[in-house]
């Protein structure tokens, strides 16, 4: 462990750079205050010497450890595991440039989250229901990793509507049940929050059965700026991949008779079959489209393409009201990326567009009905 006396103003510099927290990869505890001891205002953080200030301590050098002694750039802000781990444990695992990108890293994300203004500042809410028989997990620490450097959480806590249930998606009752709590959940726990003016912006995370979160969508709308985030599989992470390839989009429109059932197929993720949809709504159905070149289930990479995905929507919904008429409805099938299914019920308007029948892929079953918007 170190001898050198580090100066109070160096301490000090060193803490503020940390933010109080450690430094070492992936741990980010903060290292001021125990509320379960009751020692509030307590330090329980290590300065760990990167070079060390002896030759024979860890990364020790004859001539550079007196020079980098004192030095702020050779200091790290450790938790007391974490400063045992490199400086005793397994000392041999981490070498100076090693150390040195972990601080890099960590006071950069630092900076980059303290610069940001107040008014980026974003309610989190995240979203978790029942996908066929798995539970959807979602992990805060990753959710607010993902939202720098666009917004940063307005809370420590998220906002949490969660909808398991012990009646699973093929019963009677599931989706009426699962639509009714949503829509509770949301009034309680947002709605009443946006009127009161407590909540002013939101970032989403939401993973759950399509139908869902489309009707999240419609009860989020256009009103209030949000922000849609999407998960991925690989990388499994929150963060938008920026220099991925944007998604070819491709359009279709219907030019048939009027009086015949509609299909909307919104397919992004995976290819769907026009025969499925008119296995469900007849041979006569007119179907209207939005798919993607290439689908797969991590096609969505960057966040412009929601918007994009969004205003062809918007256009599309209007061409199905001026073809059809006021009194249809619009069957939609959808396989899309969860963020892509909460944009699609907010790029409806209320009272303005037809009403929607969603309807959901069940294993044996094929296309069958679920949740109906109509507000």
């Amino acid at each position: 462990m170190s001898s050198t006396s580090i100066p109070a103003k160096t301490q000090t510099q060193l803490w503020a750079l940390a933010a109080g927290r450690c430094e070492f990869a992936g741990c980010n505890k903060l290292l001021i205050g125990d509320l379960i001891a009751g020692k509030q205002d307590g330090k329980f953080g290590f300065i760990a010497h990167i070079v060390a200030d002896s030759e024979s301590g860890p990364r020790g050098d004859k001539i550079r450890s007196p020079l980098l002694a004192r030095d702020i750039d050779n200091l790290m802000l450790m938790c007391p595991i974490h400063h045992k781990e490199i400086d005793v444990d397994h000392a041999n695992d981490y070498p100076e440039i090693s150390l040195l990108a972990m601080k890099r890293e960590h006071e950069n994300r630092i900076e980059s989250v303290t610069d940001m203004d107040a008014d980026r500042a974003a309610h989190v809410l995240r979203f978790a229901a029942t996908i066929g028989q798995m539970d959807s997990l979602i992990s805060t620490k990753a959710i607010f990793a993902a939202m720098p450097p666009d917004r940063h959480p307005a809370e420590r806590r998220t906002i949490d509507i969660e909808l398991n249930s012990e009646i699973k998606d093929g019963e009677p009752d599931f989706w009426e049940m699962q639509s009714k709590n949503l829509n509770r959940q949301f009034k309680r726990k947002v709605k009443e929050r946006i009127e009161q003016n407590e909540i002013l912006q939101l970032s989403v995370f939401a993973l759950a059965p399509q139908p869902l979160l489309i009707e999240l969508g419609t009860l989020l709308g256009d009103i209030m700026p949000v922000s849609v985030h999407q998960k991925y599989r690989e990388p499994s992470t929150w963060k938008w991949q920026l220099q991925q390839p944007s998604i070819n989009f491709e359009v279709d429109e219907y030019s048939g008779p009027k009086d015949v059932p509609i299909g909307l197929k919104l397919a992004i993720s995976a290819t769907v079959d026009d025969e499925r949809i008119r296995s469900v709504l007849g041979k006569e159905a007119a179907i209207w489209s939005i798919t993607a070149k290439g689908p797969h289930n991590d096609i969505l990479r960057r966040q412009e393409d929601l918007a994009i995905y969004k205003t062809h929507l918007r256009r599309l919904l209007d061409r199905i009201k001026y073809h059809h008429g006021e009194g249809a409805t619009i069957n939609v099938f959808p396989v899309l990326p969860a963020s892509v299914a909460v944009e699609t019920g907010r790029a409806r308007m209320p009272k303005a567009d037809l009403p929607l029948m969603i309807y959901d892929q069940m294993s044996g079953k094929g296309f069958v009905q679920t949740i109906r918007i109509i507000t």
